[in-house]
């Protein structure tokens, strides 16, 4: 039997990874995209999406939407569902479109704010992405609230708006969903901490202060804060929930809130997710001076940064968008616009190449392929390997702060001002 070339080595392993590790719904990531950056920390089995569009070519719908919102779209059932702010940051609301037609099907106020938080121009005020789980969808708006509502016809079945933090910048970080709970990060300028709602009623299930704080303390408020999102990974045999908060990142049990472990880094802000490919975690430490670490997966206990931590890398690191595993290689693009492919093992930079100046999407990979979105319009698709070869690149009229949903042959993509179903 001929031996398998690098690329197509990687390609299997990246696939193994994402059926292993992670949950059972990974299976199913080509028929739905129910959270941020999907069942599989971006990657996706779905076959023959487009390589090449424009605003005449491959559209096979566009959608103007209400207010603003950077959250990603997701979709199962038929159904697109999203987040927008509406009367500067005073309405929020959860939007709908029919997969099939690009209709915009629901249009809801979700919370009315009397008192609208500050937030940096660079953010919205629906920047979180929702979770949709069978019949219900869950929306999260930071400390400005969260809900649960019915896809079948919008209808609100509860509300939790008791966790308040200063965001600073407004909210960012993504929920998760654990078994019964519904996990979320409040990592503010003021206060710290993780907490767990039942997703049947929306109560608190567990709330956890951050070990960091007294760390914190001792930093100017504004290096306190962290945009982070809980991600759930199988480590030791369990479930282990990790989120980067400033100048650390947290080990939860997702079922308890009871700390496992943690990793010490200089850094805050911190916005990409960890990721793995069941040997490593590959963190990003945070805003300004952003590295990414290499980190031992198992056996940590209590503070595992001497133990556990294997490389450091300071050079093109992202401080917005995460990564993406492909076999044996890590690429991931700095906000302004630096893409990099490093070697998991060592954390070495394998080439590194501009691929535009401003991105805040996280890259998608699918069908042997990368794609990488830009605020400004721009999508570059690259093919995994040792030097950078550009397979196509796309305009649209307007750039992506949101990632985009591979879905069966389409793409939904959503950029500042419209939705896309692109698909040959």
């Amino acid at each position: 039997m001929p031996s398998r070339s690098p690329l197509l080595t990687r390609l299997c392993s990246a696939a193994l990874f994402t059926l292993s590790l992670l949950t059972p719904e990974a299976a199913r990531a080509g028929e739905s995209w129910t959270r941020f950056l999907g069942p599989a920390s971006g990657h996706t089995d779905s076959k023959d999406l487009p390589l090449q569009w424009s605003e005449t070519e491959h559209v096979k719908w566009k959608t103007p939407l209400p207010g603003e919102g950077w959250s990603s779209p997701v979709v199962a059932a038929g159904q697109v569902w999203m987040t927008s702010a509406l009367d500067n940051g005073q309405s929020l609301h959860a939007l709908c479109v029919d997969f099939a037609t690009g209709r915009l099907v629901h249009d809801i106020e979700v919370f009315r704010n009397a008192v609208v938080p500050p937030k940096h121009k660079r953010n919205s005020y629906a920047s979180p992405s929702p979770i949709i789980e069978g019949d219900r969808v869950y929306v999260h708006f930071g400390a400005m609230g969260t809900a649960c509502l019915s896809t079948k016809d919008g209808k609100k079945l509860w509300e939790n708006r008791e966790f308040v933090v200063d965001h600073q910048n407004g909210p960012g970080g993504s929920p998760t969903l654990h078994g019964d709970k519904l996990l979320l990060a409040f990592d503010g300028t003021d206060q710290q901490y993780e907490v767990a709602l039942n997703k049947t009623d929306g109560k608190c299930a567990w709330k956890t202060e951050r070990s960091g704080v007294a760390k914190l303390a001792a930093k100017p408020t504004d290096m306190r804060k962290a945009y982070g999102t809980p991600v759930v990974f199988t480590i030791d045999g369990r479930a282990q929930s990790l989120t980067t908060g400033a100048e650390r990142l947290y080990a939860y049990d997702p079922d308890t809130g009871r700390e496992q472990w943690w990793i010490d880094y200089p850094g805050f802000s911190n916005v990409p997710l960890p990721v793995s490919d069941g040997k490593m975690l590959y963190v990003c430490t945070g805003f300004m001076k952003p590295e990414i670490w290499g980190v031992k997966l198992g056996g940590a206990k209590g503070d595992a940064t001497a133990s556990h931590v294997v490389w450091r890398q300071k050079t093109g690191v992202p401080d917005q968008t995460t990564p993406v595993v492909v076999g044996d290689r890590l690429y991931m693009v700095s906000s302004g616009g630096i893409a990099s492919c490093l070697n998991t093992a060592t954390g070495e930079i394998v080439w590194k190449e501009r691929l535009g100046s401003d991105f805040a999407a996280s890259p998608l990979v699918a069908d042997g392929r990368i794609y990488f979105f830009d605020t400004r319009g721009k999508t570059t698709v690259i093919a995994p390997g040792d030097k950078l070869e550009i397979l196509a690149q796309n305009d649209l009229a307007d750039g992506c702060m949101a990632s985009p949903a591979p879905v069966g042959r389409a793409l939904i993509v959503r950029t500042k001002s419209a939705l896309y179903r692109i698909e040959k």
